[in-house]
């Protein structure tokens, strides 16, 4: 049988896990979401993974619900339609919330079309980095439908601010790679995209590996929290908890002043 998702190890602590099902412009259906989660999962239990890409084969990213051959989700033998489609939901959100759920970084490498649901699959990443031929699009607007799909409304004004996200959602318009790096909906542009994802993975996979998972949790809990006095605490733990339980300030120090590659042992 096909398999819908392809995991590859280009460098030694990033992972690349692709949408594949090119010929539909990795669209979500349930044979290839339930596999890319599962992925994630398998993946992110891997300790020697210090970064995760996400992309997609061919030319798109992911064109969002595949209206022609969405496929079946799974445990759903003998619900009644609206149950149906309560789980078939559920089962799409899952895939969402798992990649914020990673103890690794998850660099989203798009590389086309990122429309719909796949727009909400790369505001769920933690960083995201296009290739020039990405456009984005809140879709549902155009099918008479809600703009706000799978987590959209919570991600996007985070990523953009509530004025762009505005803009973006009530229009359904195509926003074109350079306008996403100039609004912030993505870090930068790079051709190919993967390599340059795949960079920033080794990168992360050279730094201290509590260091990045802490800082993950802390980067969204920041952007969620309420207020600059009750959040504060939250980071300085993770700072101390670093500082007194690993020598890695030490070994920091002391690589600058070899001029060398700091070595951190996370207090093994």
């Amino acid at each position: 049988m096909r398999s819908y998702v392809e995991v590859t190890r280009p460098a030694e602590h990033v992972a690349v896990v692709t949408l594949n099902r090119p010929e539909r412009m990795n669209a979500m259906a349930f044979d290839v979401m339930v596999p890319v989660r599962d992925a994630l999962l398998e993946t992110g239990h891997d300790n020697t993974v210090r970064a995760i890409v996400l992309t997609g084969a061919g030319e798109a990213f992911c064109s969002g619900a595949d209206q022609e051959s969405a496929g079946r989700p799974p445990h759903v033998e003998g619900l009644a339609r609206p149950a149906y489609a309560l789980r078939s939901l559920e089962m799409l959100e899952d895939v969402i919330l798992t990649l914020r759920r990673l103890h690794q970084p998850v660099i989203a490498a798009i590389n086309g079309p990122a429309i719909g649901g796949g727009l909400c699959l790369a505001l769920a990443c933690d960083l995201r980095i296009a290739s020039s031929a990405a456009y984005f699009r809140a879709a549902g607007i155009n099918n008479g439908l809600t703009a706000s799909e799978l987590g959209l409304s919570f991600l996007l004004p985070r990523a953009v601010g509530s004025t762009h996200a505005a803009d973006i959602m009530f229009t359904g318009r195509d926003v074109d790679a350079e306008e996403a790096a100039r609004i912030g909906l993505v870090s930068r542009l790079a051709d190919p995209v993967v390599e340059a994802a795949v960079e920033v993975g080794e990168r992360i996979g050279s730094l201290s590996q509590p260091g990045i998972e802490l800082t993950k949790r802390t980067l969204h809990a920041g952007i969620s929290a309420t207020s600059l006095e009750s959040y504060m605490p939250t980071e300085g733990i993770g700072q101390l908890y670093l500082r007194l339980l690993t020598d890695n300030f030490e070994e920091a120090t002391r690589a600058r002043k070899e001029g060398r590659a700091a070595v951190f042992r996370d207090g093994a």
